[in-house]
């Protein structure tokens, strides 16, 4: 089970990236898949998530009407416009066979007892 994430780089205010969460090992079809960042001296925070079979989605109320999550085949895409300087962070995919990397807790999306983790790529954009 791996999740392979790409994407990142150094983008200016108002630009556009896409990360990719690619899964081998299993079919990510079956499974919620999340994205979540990190930015220096902050707390992990949820970005949005997909439901399995794309069922549903979420958004952090930041990046809400920004920010779009798709899926095709094994690979998931977060799709990032009109960037800002706060988006600069590590971004993470995750998903989990049991526990559901899409259920939002207190307004927020949860990445309590997720087990699989991509290797995070760091976006950063310039003021």
């Amino acid at each position: 089970v791996q999740l392979q994430v790409s994407g990142g780089g150094l983008v200016q205010e108002g630009g556009s990236l896409r990360l990719s969460c690619r899964a081998t090992g299993f079919n990510l079809n079956h499974y919620s898949i999340g994205w979540f960042r990190q930015a220096p001296g902050k707390e992990r925070e949820g970005v949005g998530c997909l439901k399995n079979s794309d069922v549903g989605s979420h958004y952090g109320n930041s990046v809400k009407g920004r920010f779009t999550i798709s899926r095709q085949s094994n690979t998931v895409y977060l799709q990032m416009t009109n960037l800002k300087p706060e988006d600069t962070a590590v971004y993470y995919c995750a998903t989990d066979f049991e526990t559901d990397p899409c259920t939002v807790v207190s307004g927020a999306i949860s990445y309590f007892a997720i087990d699989y983790w991509g290797k995070g790529t760091l976006v950063t954009v310039s003021s």
